[in-house]
């Protein structure tokens, strides 16, 4: 829809308002409701947000060690501007306009807006002649609780809405039907197509698998989903957590991005070659190389909390190899190559705690990185058990590991901007910090009586 279409219904709808959002470093929704009249003042020109949104964390503590904002600065406005072709209508709040937003950036600023990144990742790929198509599937966990519940039992015994381990059944989604029935038709009125929707294996696990579309598109679809599933499940007393890992004896969720390039027409896929004993093409070899190689100094941007590191670990459908193979799942690159039209890549080392503007955004570099320095891809297929395999090395194990690696990274520098990962690894590097200072449940239990 265009802003001529837009703007009717806006001026007819009842509330009087439209919300309005921006994307944070941990791929927070942060965002208000504006008028009618001050949506209107805005179309052609520059809104303003508070640019604390990139200043503190995901509990709104402040960071001590960023440039970019803060107490130096005295956290004032920063021009921000809304995207129109990002409308939507919140078919859960009476069809209430909807647009993303992101800041934009002052001469010299770093870029520390994950939109605006993705952004320029992809102007560089589309520069180079691809047009990259991406989608992202998630996994989370659903339990009967609410926000004033889980804090009152300080998160523990928390009640899921379904008992035991029991991927793709029929039964459990039959007996959720009313939820389940309410994402798929929610979230599809929300634009954000679902092309499946399941159970996963553990208690109150789901997952779905959103439709592919054009990369900016895809980041945008992947951020809203999160929050919207959020949203339905408060309407069901339930609430969704895409926390990487909420018991160490259960399986981690995933946020896997798929991922392949096509001519600047979109008729051709290239990462396809019928004629080669993989159906790999030169492209894709070189894109798988660039991942293998750059994963390691990208990770905090695939696995970005304390949490993610302890979904990563052997057995437990996550990778910890830095592998590949076709239709192989436990690796953390699987090649899916099937036919023309659905030959793509699957990035598997990433979680659904992550920012999805930053996952695919790294994981579109990393590729393009592989393509323009004709990276060789030397490495073989894991065709067995994927955790076996360290000829290629292990995956950091820590968030502290991860971002070291990142820090030193001269291929991150050059692909991502010096001005967002010295700021992203600001982020990383306070996060790691403030998991430090807490005494654990853990520690109590281990030490309290016997030390």
């Amino acid at each position: 829809m265009d802003i001529k279409e837009i703007l009717p219904y806006i001026k007819n709808h009842d509330s009087g308002k439209v919300k309005i959002a921006i994307t944070d470093i941990d791929g927070i929704l942060r965002g208000k409701y504006i008028s009618t009249e001050k949506f209107i003042s805005i179309i052609d020109a520059d809104t303003s947000f508070c640019d604390v949104i990139f200043g503190w964390d995901a509990a709104d503590a402040a960071y001590d060690n960023v440039s970019y904002t803060g107490w130096h600065t005295g956290y004032p406005d920063a021009a921000a501007r809304l995207d129109l072709s990002s409308f939507r209508k919140i078919p859960w709040e009476n069809g209430v306009p909807f647009f993303l937003g992101e800041l934009i950036l002052k001469e010299n600023t770093p870029h520390v807006c994950p939109r605006q990144l993705l952004k320029k990742v992809l102007a560089a790929a589309e520069s180079a002649g691809y047009l990259p198509s991406f989608s992202q599937e998630f996994e989370w966990y659903n339990f009967e609780e609410t926000p004033q519940s889980i804090h009152e039992k300080q998160f523990r015994n928390l009640r899921p809405i379904t008992p035991g381990m029991f991927g793709y059944s029929i039964l459990r989604s039959s007996l959720r039907n009313p939820f389940i029935t309410d994402l798929f038709a929610l979230l599809t009125q929300f634009d954000i197509p679902i092309e499946g929707l399941h159970t996963e294996t553990g208690p109150g696990t789901y997952e779905a698998a959103i439709k592919y579309s054009g990369i900016l598109e895809a980041g945008d679809r992947a951020v809203l989903f999160k929050t919207a599933v959020k949203e339905i499940a408060y309407k069901h007393g339930i609430m969704a957590t895409f926390m990487a890992k909420v018991n160490e004896s259960l399986p981690g969720c995933g946020g896997h991005v798929h991922q392949s390039l096509w001519d600047p027409e979109k008729k051709k896929n290239l990462f396809y070659d019928e004629e080669d004993p993989m159906k790999m093409s030169g492209i894709m070899k070189h894109y798988l190389a660039g991942q293998m190689l750059l994963i390691p100094q990208l990770l905090p941007m695939f696995a970005p909390t304390i949490n993610s590191y302890k979904r990563l670990v052997e057995g437990a459908w996550a990778p910890t190899t830095l592998t590949w193979g076709i239709d192989n799942r436990t690796v953390a690159l699987r090649v899916l190559n099937g036919s023309q039209t659905s030959c793509r890549l699957e990035t598997r080392v990433i979680g659904a705690d992550t920012n999805p503007y930053l996952a695919m955004a790294a994981a579109l570099a990393a590729g393009l990185y592989g393509i323009k320095n004709k990276l060789e891809l030397k490495q073989a297929a894991v065709s067995g058990n994927g955790y076996l395999d360290h000829s290629n090395g292990r995956l950091p194990s820590t968030l502290n590991e991860a971002t070291k690696l990142m820090k030193q990274s001269f291929a991150a520098r050059e692909i991502l901007g010096e001005g967002f990962v010295d700021h992203f690894i600001c982020t990383r590097e306070w996060e790691w910090r403030q998991h430090l200072k807490p005494v654990t449940d853990w520690e109590l239990k281990r030490y309290f009586e016997i030390i």
